[in-house]
């Protein structure tokens, strides 16, 4: 992964820099030392790492426009953050720049249950939003495997979704408003408390932007009333492709399940043996959740059971309690870092028409026989949010280039079947060269030029989701 060369103006003026910041900010919300700066030196893209000059960590949404001025006067490019868990080197930084992290504005600022919204600072992390309001019968749905860390700032940024998205849709669907600071200084209000705002869609804009339009420092979310009840069922089954026809004949059914997760057997043994969720050690493995009144939930898990039977499971265990419902999705949440235990792994994003899922399911298969990297695939089932985890061995030289390549060909498949790059986890700096395989030169100019209204010297986040040959011009 290629990133511009430093700049060695920006790099000389470093203590002028730093003096600049420490008069806005108190001495411990900027971190400058090299020591200390390592631990923003990459985000949950790990296999690639850069130390920034600087940190800054404000505290307010005036503080963060004052830095956000002065880095814009001094010409210093500046990479927000939220939590570090983008897996696509959405907060990668370069050594000219400067972190601006939001881990120190995690307030909540507002809620109202009669408006069903609440209003908080952008470095919450998503799972306490819903503790904030969970005990008064409310809940907010996007819920991103990492919602234990990650933060509202990137799930904004990313437009992240989850397992619930099938039936609630991902954050730009939950986002009613946003306070974001422009690379000038400039603090607007978009959006508000309300459904849809008038004039043009901005918030729609700015709601998977990646930091290239500004950092958002307050938002308004939705908030929901907790459904009657709601309950799981397993399906095991003994082929990939058969359990992605499973998926296809339950939504072209017209039935609408909260969540539809996929588990391939590698992932299933690996979430197995860390949280002994109780699996079936089969080939692939559907949790399909259902919710509503009894009698709702029993109407649409006979509708599914009769469709998946059809599919001839090896398996199919309807949950029996509401401790075992609270095991199954721990076993689905904790996939990712049950992996990450047993093996070096890239995680893949990319979107296709579920239709297109035993094909693409069968051709992934086909690549990973052909790069000779195993493969395990757990992932948004429903709404065809693919992330194959592509196992390497970083230490083994070529290991990380081959795994690139095959990532690359896997995302290129999704836009062949008429999918696309990216589902939650962004662009990014993994995905920029890719862009040239959705986009053609036009595409890519227009989106550019929105770019250009917000952030003209192009200071924020400047490497990442456009590929480098077509945005040189505009970053140098």
């Amino acid at each position: 992964m290629q990133m511009p060369t430093a700049s060695a103006d920006i790099l000389s003026r470093k203590a002028e820099i730093m003096a600049r910041l420490r008069q806005i900010l108190p001495e411990n919300a900027v971190i400058d030392d090299p020591f200390e700066t390592k631990a923003y030196e990459c985000d949950a893209l790990s296999a690639y790492r850069c130390p920034p000059l600087a940190v800054v960590l404000p505290s307010s949404t005036e503080e963060t426009a004052a830095l956000l001025k002065a880095c814009h006067e001094m010409k210093v490019p500046v990479v927000p953050r939220g939590a570090g868990t983008s897996l696509a080197g959405g907060a990668l930084p370069t050594a000219d720049s400067i972190i601006l992290g939001v881990a120190k504005m995690a307030d909540v600022l507002e809620t109202n249950y009669a408006d069903r919204y609440i209003r908080v600072q952008s470095g919450r992390t998503n799972l306490s939003i819903t503790g904030a309001v969970e005990t008064d019968g409310f809940f907010y749905a996007p819920d991103p495997s990492s919602q234990l860390a990650c933060a509202i700032a990137g799930n904004i940024a990313m437009n992240s979704g989850g397992a619930h998205c099938l039936k609630y849709g991902v954050t730009t669907n939950n986002l009613l408003g946003v306070t974001m600071v422009t690379m000038q200084g400039e603090v607007l209000e978009i959006g508000g408390a309300h459904l849809d705002a008038a004039g043009y869609d901005l918030l729609g804009l700015i709601c998977g932007s990646e930091g290239q339009l500004g950092v958002v420092t307050e938002a308004t979310l939705r908030i929901l009333a907790k459904p009657e009840g709601a309950r799981p069922v397993l399906v095991g089954f003994d082929s990939n492709e058969v359990a992605g026809a499973c998926v296809s004949d339950i939504i072209r059914a017209g039935v609408l399940p909260v969540a539809i997760e996929f588990m391939d057997r590698p992932v299933i043994r690996a979430a197995e043996n860390f949280t002994h969720a109780g699996y079936p050690d089969v080939e692939a493995l559907l949790i399909i959740e259902v919710e509503g009144s009894e009698a709702e939930i029993k109407e649409q898990l006979d509708t599914i059971t009769k469709i998946a039977r059809k599919h001839n499971p090896v398996e199919l265990r309807e949950s029996q309690s509401p401790e075992e419902s609270a095991t199954i999705w721990k076993g689905r949440k904790a996939a990712f870092g049950a992996m990450g235990q047993i093996n070096d792994y890239m995680c893949l994003d990319g979107t296709i028409p579920v239709s297109q899922l035993p094909e693409v399911l069968r051709r992934i298969t086909a690549l990973s026989k052909q790069y000779g990297l195993g493969v395990g695939n757990v992932f948004h089932a429903g709404d065809g949010n693919m992330h194959p985890l592509i196992l390497y061995d970083a230490n083994k030289p070529g290991d990380l280039e081959k795994c690139e390549n095959m990532g690359a060909d896997i995302l290129k498949l999704c836009v062949e079947v008429g999918g696309c790059l990216t589902g939650e986890h962004g662009v990014g700096m993994e995905k920029r060269e890719l862009m040239h395989s959705q986009f053609n030169a036009e595409d890519l100019e227009v989106q550019m030029a929105v770019k250009d209204v917000f952030d003209p010297d192009w200071l924020l986040n400047p490497a990442k989701v456009f590929p480098l040959n077509a945005s040189e011009a505009r970053r140098s």
